[in-house]
């Protein structure tokens, strides 16, 4: 198991782990409240944790859970990696957790030959677009742009726009 322990801006410990599937539980019992409510658990099905264990992660802060990430490196592009599906707990929020896992992400997949990682996330998620772009997304041109963001319409199915997102790990 690889395990990186980093310091954030708070002062805090936080451990960085490889998910596991007993991970799967936990997380699913507390993503529907981190998102508010909003129906989130069938977005991250067991598998992720199952199969993709190299490239997804689970952050422990205080004893208990402070996020995840769910990745994984694509079987038909093997130069690209894919960022699944990402929470911060509330609490834990702007301490850098979120940073720290995505650059864990990035470290991990560097060596297995990726040079480019993308993930996508809904337009109505101003803060989700702000921060990919502070981590050196760049959102993908597309022929529909709303509010002069670039979405991709119907993306996850009929009404389901996203915001399509890549950052070059080579630069």
């Amino acid at each position: 198991m690889v395990e990186l322990q980093v310091n954030l801006r708070a002062m805090q410990h936080v451990r960085i782990r490889n998910a596991e599937p007993s991970d799967y539980v936990p997380i699913i019992s507390v993503v529907n409240d981190w998102w508010d409510g909003r129906n989130m658990r069938n977005m991250l099905p067991k598998l992720f944790l199952v199969h993709f264990r190299q490239t997804s992660f689970v952050a422990e802060a205080d004893g208990q859970m402070a996020g995840f990430l769910a990745g994984f490196v694509s079987q038909t592009f093997p130069e690209e990696a894919y960022i699944h599906f990402v929470g911060v707990h509330p609490k834990f929020r702007r301490r850098s957790i979120g940073r720290a896992l995505y650059e864990h992400f990035f470290s991990t997949v560097r060596p297995l030959g990726c040079r480019a990682v993308r993930s996508v996330t809904s337009p109505i998620n101003s803060n989700s677009v702000a921060f990919h772009l502070r981590l050196g997304f760049s959102v993908e041109s597309t022929e529909t742009s709303v509010d002069g963001l670039c979405i991709a319409r119907d993306y996850d199915g009929v009404g389901e726009d996203r915001v399509l997102l890549m950052k070059r790990l080579d630069t």
